[in-house]
């Protein structure tokens, strides 16, 4: 009786390693780098996702703020000290930053802009989950469809 139990169950199994291998990269935004150190990341920002961060992001490129992030995760706490220092908070909103403060390029000076909350953290959060296994120094060039 246990035999006849096992058999499905390690098919089952097996049919869900077969389809984990199969789809591992479906979903995958970054373009990964050479070796080499010059190279950019191209990362494609789900703009139907997170529309006003994608929209604040076009924008403040447009006026001239970096298209890329170099990655420096231990100045984020500073950079957006410094980047939202004299912006007041507004109720219902997030101060969302671009260049964002875990880049050398945000910090002071960077461009600020009301965002709702649900749409800045989700936005935060994708680029976080898409960029953890990328180190410090990496530079980002963040696209558009």
């Amino acid at each position: 009786m246990k035999k006849k139990k096992f058999i499905p169950s390690l098919i089952i199994i097996a049919l869900l390693v077969l389809a984990a291998y199969w789809f591992e990269d479906i979903g995958q935004n970054v373009t990964t780098p050479s070796s080499e150190d010059s190279e950019v990341v191209q990362l494609e920002f789900p703009a139907d996702r997170y529309p006003e961060t994608a929209g604040h992001i076009q924008e403040a490129i447009s006026s001239g703020e970096s298209a890329i992030c170099t990655i420096n995760r231990g100045e984020a706490e500073a950079n957006r000290k410094e980047s939202l220092k004299g912006v007041p908070t507004k109720k219902g909103y997030d101060r969302d930053e671009w260049p964002m403060a875990m880049c050398d390029e945000g910090g002071a000076g960077a461009d600020i802009e009301y965002i709702t909350p649900s749409d800045n953290r989700g936005a935060g959060s994708w680029v976080g989950n898409q960029l953890e296994d990328f180190a410090d120094g990496t530079k980002v060039e963040f696209m558009f469809k």
